[in-house]
């Protein structure tokens, strides 16, 4: 029987989705509703207009003084609140009163589709953590005994951590240009460092160190907080390795036999994608109308430039000055392996064709390839790393009305890198390292589904870009490794 390719269901689910909640709110999309009954203490009436873009309360009390509260839902339209989150802690009974009595239809129906898309986004934190667990201990033991663990080992992680570095802040600095999340906002808020500011940062970078040092590890992966468990994680599977014996052999497998069961999980749960894109393209477009479209062809434009910018010129610099090898060349050497890549976006699957090509094509030997790719494959997402850092800062912005503040956005980008080392190389698998960079943030999970709509085709660059790093990384490492006279790389055991 026919079956239509994932992301083909994903996109047929998205236009469902948003042509019902567009027609939604165009035909009950509003309400006026004037409450004289029940209202808090001190209040004789209340009167609710209710738009997709903003909900505005008049309100006369009992001493015959008038207030209007404007709580604005999108960035295009002033207000004293920019989302519901804000007005409710500052008026809660108000808030109470709106959600039983004052919502149009179309906002009460958009809640609804936001509970049910939310249990999508439930399944997606439920693998979170053993995916990043079992991901990680697989990865690392896959490398064959401590003695590997030597001065190869230190450069490629060097060359992985300053990559993603690299994407990483790319993508800061453009999602701060372009402010995708903004667009069409009158005077959005900007941050600028002040003393008191960058003062803070030093506080920062030390809390997320902390953070790294679970005092209790077993309370870190039920929490969940996941700067502990992939820190904790890290450390676990280097120290088995260097144990060696049965010990690494009973915690290798242990750790491929829950890496193939997760991954099986997760895939089926990917497969759910399209209905929860169906519910929560329902509620975004049911509450916010077509504005949030205009936002999101921004987001795309941003990200896309950050991935171009990061591949084009970043990683043939690298390439160049670091490697000695000429970028086009080394591009054209392998292209099958990126095309693949880009066609299936999943690093993992794309794995033995990279080996092939860059073997036999760029000329880089099996010892270096067979050591850096599958390291690659696991813990080096440039791209994934990139996505998700500009992804938060987006969801920041559409969900505040302003960018976050510096010390924030450096959460956002340790965050990032660390989040995209537990990254598995399968399509969408970024959707689920996402939620951890929104909860270090305090921002809504449920605000990933602005941005599912659009992740088939932003997974595809992103896993391009992942793959080129891979391929770039051998052949930097490559020109540090020498073989000695007996054949054994000059790095094992050092």
């Amino acid at each position: 029987m026919f079956r239509l390719a994932l992301h083909w269901q994903i996109l047929v689910c998205m236009i469902a989705g948003a042509l019902l909640g567009i027609a939604l709110n165009t035909s009950a999309g509003q309400s006026t509703i004037t409450l004289d009954k029940g209202l808090p203490a001190g209040f004789s009436s209340v009167e609710i207009i209710d738009t997709a873009s903003r909900t505005e309360f008049r309100i006369e009390k009992e001493d015959q003084s008038q207030q209007t509260i404007v709580v604005a839902q999108s960035n295009d339209e002033p207000g004293d609140f920019h989302n519901f989150e804000e007005f409710a802690k500052a008026h809660p009974s108000l808030n109470t009163l709106y959600i039983n009595r004052g919502q149009s239809p179309a906002h009460y129906w958009g809640a609804w589709f936001k509970r049910i898309g939310n249990l999508f986004l439930r399944l997606l934190k439920m693998v979170a953590v053993p995916l990043i667990v079992c991901s990680l201990v697989s990865g690392i033991m896959g490398l064959g005994g401590a003695g590997r663990v030597g001065w190869m080992f230190y450069r490629t992680l060097s060359y992985y951590m300053i990559t993603s570095l690299l994407a990483i802040f790319t993508g800061i600095v453009l999602v701060n240009l372009i402010e995708p999340g903004l667009t069409g906002a009158e005077g959005p808020e900007k941050i600028v460092a002040t003393s008191s500011q960058s003062a803070a940062l030093g506080e920062t970078i030390f809390n997320q160190i902390e953070a790294m040092l679970p005092d209790n590890p077993a309370a870190a992966l039920v929490k969940p907080d996941f700067l502990s468990i992939i820190a904790f994680t890290l450390a676990f599977s280097v120290f088995a390795l260097r144990i060696g014996g049965t010990t690494a052999d009973g915690v290798q497998r242990a750790a491929n036999v829950g890496l193939e069961v997760i991954m099986a999980m997760t895939t089926a749960i990917i497969r759910l994608a399209p209905v929860g894109v169906f519910f929560l393209m329902m509620y975004v477009t049911s509450t916010q109308g077509l504005s949030v479209f205009r936002s999101l062809g921004y987001y795309m434009l941003t990200v896309a430039l950050a991935l171009l910018f990061h591949s084009v010129v970043t990683l043939p610099l690298i390439l160049w000055f670091v490697a000695k090898r000429n970028p086009l060349e080394f591009a054209k050497a392998m292209a099958p392996a990126l095309l693949t890549a880009f066609s299936s976006a999943s690093s993992n699957g794309t794995l033995p064709l990279t080996m092939t090509s860059i073997e036999k094509r760029a000329g880089v030997s099996n010892r270096t390839a067979s050591f850096v790719l599958p390291l690659g494959a696991t813990i080096n997402m440039d791209g994934t790393a990139l996505y998700e850092a500009v992804a938060v800062l987006f969801i920041a912005q559409v969900h505040y009305g302003h960018n976050l503040e510096l010390s924030q956005q450096l959460i956002v980008a340790f965050t990032a890198l660390l989040a995209s080392v537990g990254a598995a190389g399968i399509p969408h698998a970024g959707l689920v390292m996402m939620v951890i960079i929104l909860q270090a943030v305090d921002l809504p999970v449920e605000m990933q589904g602005i941005i599912l709509a659009v992740d088939r085709v932003l997974d595809m660059g992103r896993t391009s870009v992942n793959v080129w790093s891979d391929c770039c990384g051998c052949a930097v490492v490559e020109t540090y490794e020498s073989p000695e006279p007996n054949g054994v790389p000059s790095s094992v055991g050092a």
